[in-house]
């Protein structure tokens, strides 16, 4: 019989391999303790894979459009070509209403620069309203603009604004207001007399009874924002040092913008007269809104002799 020799007579590389042969063999006996390994002809059997699932039929997720599925894509396009087309419509509104207010714009106001200048008017009062100037109707969906406050006027204000008559248009003459000029909004249009809502189509209009350029005291001038040439249309863009030249038949006079405020439509204390040189320009705010005022205040600061 044999010597069965103790482990410190191996090698070490026999204890490597049978260290290998025992975890083989506990591993083999873990997996038939598992049943994963069944031993047929005193072999053990290989492990098979388990089987997937079949692959997807692709054809089935590119199938064509039902047909109510089509009729409701067409539905949805309808729908977007139409309401494209009632934009284009409503755009093309609203242009061919302001050409039409610039044309009778200018048509005014080459009428204004055909009068002939008379002797210089008397005094008016100086504040008798209860609203600013300006106020209107914003000319939205195709609706032309229409004279009126856009916001709400307190109810107790209303029957004075409906009794409200304005004063009559002064009598022109060389020392009125005749131009304006606003370098940094490219502003160069025609001073009226009068502040209404007919006075206003033909350009910026003077409040009646506020102080003629250069005086010592407050010029108030208004016009629209979004018709009639939307000529102060950029009033909110003026910055403190900004220049605004105000010119009569004899001199032209500049003021330097130092405050904007917005008001109400009722703030009609910006049109009391101060006892400094000051231009006042009002209209309504904000663009095609009209429910508040933007109010620029300048003062003066030199004059020039136009001959």
């Amino acid at each position: 019989m044999a010597h069965q020799r103790t482990p410190e007579e191996l090698s070490v590389t026999e204890l490597e391999q049978l260290l290998r042969r025992k975890k083989q063999a506990q591993r083999l006996a873990r997996l038939r303790a598992e049943g994963r390994v069944v031993d047929v002809a005193g072999r053990p059997a290989p492990i098979t894979h388990v089987p997937t699932a079949p692959p997807p039929d692709e054809s089935a997720t590119h199938r064509p459009p039902t047909r109510r599925r089509r009729i409701a894509n067409f539905l949805l396009l309808l729908v977007e070509v139409t309401a494209v087309l009632g934009l284009v419509l409503v755009l093309f509104s609203l242009w061919q209403t302001n050409r039409a207010l610039n044309v009778e714009l200018a048509q005014a106001q080459r009428a204004q620069s055909q009068s002939v200048a008379l002797p210089t008017p008397t005094a008016t009062p100086v504040i008798d309203v209860v609203v600013l100037p300006g106020g209107h109707q914003p000319p939205v969906n195709g609706r032309a603009p229409q004279p009126g406050e856009a916001g709400e006027i307190p109810a107790h204000l209303l029957p004075a604004i409906n009794a409200y008559a304005p004063p009559p248009i002064p009598t022109p003459g060389p020392e009125q207001a005749r131009r304006i000029q606003i370098p940094a909004i490219n502003v160069d249009h025609p001073i009226v007399q009068g502040d209404s809502w007919e006075q206003l189509k033909k350009g910026v209009g003077q409040f009646t009874g506020s102080a003629p350029p250069g005086a010592s005291s407050n010029l108030v001038l208004s016009a629209h924002n979004d018709i009639y040439g939307e000529i102060f249309r950029d009033l909110d863009k003026l910055r403190p040092g900004d220049e605004i030249v105000v010119s009569t038949a004899r001199r032209s006079y500049t003021y330097v913008v130092n405050e904007a405020q917005i008001v109400a439509p009722t703030d009609v204390w910006v049109l009391a007269p101060t006892d400094y040189g000051r231009v006042t320009l009002i209209s309504c705010y904000p663009y095609r809104i009209n429910t508040k005022r933007i109010v620029v205040f300048a003062d003066l600061v030199s004059e020039t002799r136009s001959y």
